[in-house]
């Protein structure tokens, strides 16, 4: 790659929420994104409903995009990551079935997997928030408990590859899993895919249209990165009352809050080798 061609990574964005200059890429191996977007129309159907997503590209060619789909865009890859090409996050739902079996036949002797993976056999409903926490709470207990990163990243990438749709009572569990995914490849050394799944976990940052609305949800959003509740009050409580369970349940939720800051890129106050450090100091303490 030459150094003025900037290294780029392919995030999936809903097709009505495709913004000016943003590149399309095609599809799976294509070698190079589409013109930038210029703007965007929507089309109903006959009843009135969204249907279609008219992106005007500025070489002066149209595409009708399916209103709600998800559709791949090019993006510069986040700082220092080695990536000569555009990556898109792994995605594993088609392979849902199995790679939930092989979990859990992996540890046949724990509860907890054996009756996530039970309810998430009968089949997986990816519009449904209670599925969505199943796999995120899976692969949660395959690391953190049983100390199984290979397959809690397999678990992970059930979901991993669902775009935002605006809700974000699902998104929740899917950023979830990504911030997981980015915490677990970042350990393993694979730069590239932490990158990625970082890049991902931020997609739903710039989702408000509205002018106004988007401001202060960008205000919103640095308070949270930069002033994050990370349980101190809660643990201390819990530990002060020798209440084991209601403490390790605090530090599982202040473990979330940091691996989603760690992957998004940290914040003002807490470095990167700072959060490192407290993600460590968590995971030995809920893990003892």
């Amino acid at each position: 790659m030459s150094e003025s061609q900037p290294e780029t990574y392919a995030f999936r964005v809903n097709a009505e929420l495709l913004a000016p200059g943003q590149k399309l890429v095609p599809g799976e191996g294509a070698a190079e994104p589409l013109a930038p977007v210029a703007g965007t129309s929507v089309e109903a159907d006959d009843f009135g409903i969204p249907a279609l997503v008219i992106a005007k590209l500025d070489d002066g060619t149209s595409l009708r995009l399916a209103y709600g789909s998800a559709v791949r865009v090019a993006a510069p890859a986040p700082e220092g990551a080695p990536s000569d090409a555009v990556r898109q996050v792994p995605s594993e739902e088609d392979n849902a079935a199995e790679i939930i079996a092989d979990a859990a036949a992996a540890h046949p002797e724990n509860s907890a997997v054996q009756e996530i993976a039970a309810r998430l056999e009968r089949g997986l409903n990816v519009k449904s928030g209670s599925h969505l926490q199943d796999v995120r709470d899976l692969a949660h207990i395959l690391f953190i408990d049983l100390g199984d990163a290979e397959n809690a990243l397999k678990v992970c990438n059930v979901i991993t590859g669902l775009p935002f749709d605006g809700n974000f009572g699902r998104w929740n569990w899917i950023q979830g899993t990504l911030a997981l995914a980015a915490h677990i490849t970042h350990e393993a050394g694979d730069a590239e895919s932490a990158a990625a799944y970082s890049h991902a976990v931020r997609a739903a940052d710039t989702s408000e249209t509205d002018p106004m609305k988007a401001k202060l949800a960008a205000e919103l959003l640095q308070r949270q990165l930069n002033e994050p509740n990370l349980y101190d009050r809660e643990i201390h409580r819990a530990a002060d009352s020798g209440n084991d369970a209601s403490e390790r349940e605090w530090r599982i939720l202040r473990l979330n809050a940091l691996l989603y800051l760690r992957s998004h890129g940290g914040s003002q106050t807490l470095s990167d080798a700072e959060l490192d450090r407290r993600i460590r100091t968590e995971l030995i303490a809920v893990r003892g």
